[in-house]
């Protein structure tokens, strides 16, 4: 047998027989089908190729063992009429454990009625500290080395209260109101009650994080300074003078933990209008502890949580007991989710990319030759005069 004969017998194994170029027609339809079709081609190939290039992310259920870690809140919420200085954050948990007055990873920003920034180039501002916004009103420099009465309040031998803020927080300790700073030569001294005045057509931004321990607990937004007396939790109102209090809020971030792809905080971006003075708005935070583990095995502990929310009035003949606050009240879930990132088959990619263009083109074949053949019997129909 000699090659020419191999080569003929090879021959019969072509799947793709061709036609000759003389008996080929071009046609418009033709060329608009297979116009459309590398189009689509094209669309559904830069999908499969988008698809093969995101992760595939495997969920699982476990019940968490962890413990002793740090519970991280990130806070980002907007009081539009509500002033900085009327407005502390206190933090508790089932623990015990109690963060009166916050006062460390946490800002506020004053912002006018508009939602503007006051200062011109703000300065980050502890929550709680309140003297550092206060100008001091004292036409001769005062001794440093100076230790000025807390009047009464002391709670150690030799106690300083040098400044208003100093008075303020020995009357919390204790369990006083703070109801009179005029008699306070520190408060009157940096102006104190005309600072409060200043500020009463003023909003706050209170912008940072908690850390909290890892049980259930609650942390709320509400006038006036915090302190426990005899094992419940006041705030004192006496200095506003039975002011009411508008907590309307605009919550433009809340998370528990760091962010991961594709995470949604129920939270992010509510705004809820108090239509009424005297309103406590109250969220119910249910904690799923997450971990998140990336395609290059770097292992993100983190939550997601699911909220449900609930208002009332407070105060007042027809409202019910209790202070205008913004509650939130979290537990955690006994269960952990995983997620684990994979990279997707390059195998399943390349069988996706063949399925595409062989579909296609097949269905543009069979849609072509349906025109072709359709015109041509009009066509035919035409010139015989049948054609209506």
């Amino acid at each position: 047998m000699n090659k020419q004969n191999v080569f003929e017998k090879l021959r019969q194994f072509d799947a793709y027989p061709k036609t000759l170029e003389d008996f080929r027609i071009k046609t418009f339809g033709g060329a608009t089908v297979t116009i459309v079709s590398s189009i689509i081609m094209v669309i559904l190939f830069m999908s499969e190729l988008n698809y093969y290039l995101t992760y595939e992310v495997t969920p699982e259920l476990f019940v968490d063992t962890s413990r002793g870690q740090k519970l991280k809140i990130n806070i980002e919420v907007k009081f539009p009429v509500l002033p900085c200085a009327y407005l502390s954050i206190d933090a508790m948990d089932v623990s015990g454990e109690q963060q009166i007055d916050v006062d460390h990873h946490l800002w506020k920003q004053r912002i006018d009625l508009e939602g503007n920034k006051i200062d011109e180039a703000p300065e980050k501002e502890e929550l709680g500290d309140e003297s550092k916004n206060i100008t001091t009103a004292v036409s001769k420099p005062l001794d440093p080395k100076r230790c000025e009465s807390c009047y009464g309040a002391e709670t150690k031998d030799g106690q300083c209260c040098n400044n208003c803020e100093d008075v303020r927080e020995a009357y919390r300790k204790k369990g006083w109101a703070f109801n009179n700073p005029e008699n306070i030569e520190q408060c009157e001294r940096e102006g104190w009650s005309q600072k409060m005045k200043a500020q009463q057509n003023e909003g706050c931004l209170v912008y940072g994080y908690l850390e909290v321990n890892r049980v259930a607990g609650n942390f709320h937004f509400a006038p006036g300074k915090s302190f426990q007396q005899q094992h419940v939790h006041v705030h004192d109102l006496q200095a506003f003078g039975g002011q009411k209090f508008n907590l309307t809020h605009y919550i433009k971030h809340l998370s528990f933990g760091d962010d991961y792809p594709g995470i949604v905080n129920p939270l992010d971006n509510v705004e809820h209008i108090a239509d009424k003075t005297q309103m406590m708005f109250q969220y119910y935070v249910k904690i799923v502890p997450t971990t998140y583990v990336k395609v290059d095995s770097k292992i993100l502990n983190t939550n997601q949580y699911s909220v449900t929310k609930h208002s009332k009035v407070v105060g007042g003949t027809t409202g019910e007991s209790g202070l205008p606050e913004s509650f939130v009240i979290y537990e955690i879930s006994p269960m952990m989710v995983k997620y684990t990132e994979k990279q997707r088959s390059f195998m399943h990619f390349l069988t996706g990319v063949c399925a595409i263009i062989g579909g296609v083109f097949t269905v543009a074949g069979i849609i072509d030759s349906m025109i072709y053949h359709s015109a041509k019997a009009l066509q035919k129909k035409i010139e015989l005069g049948k054609a209506t």
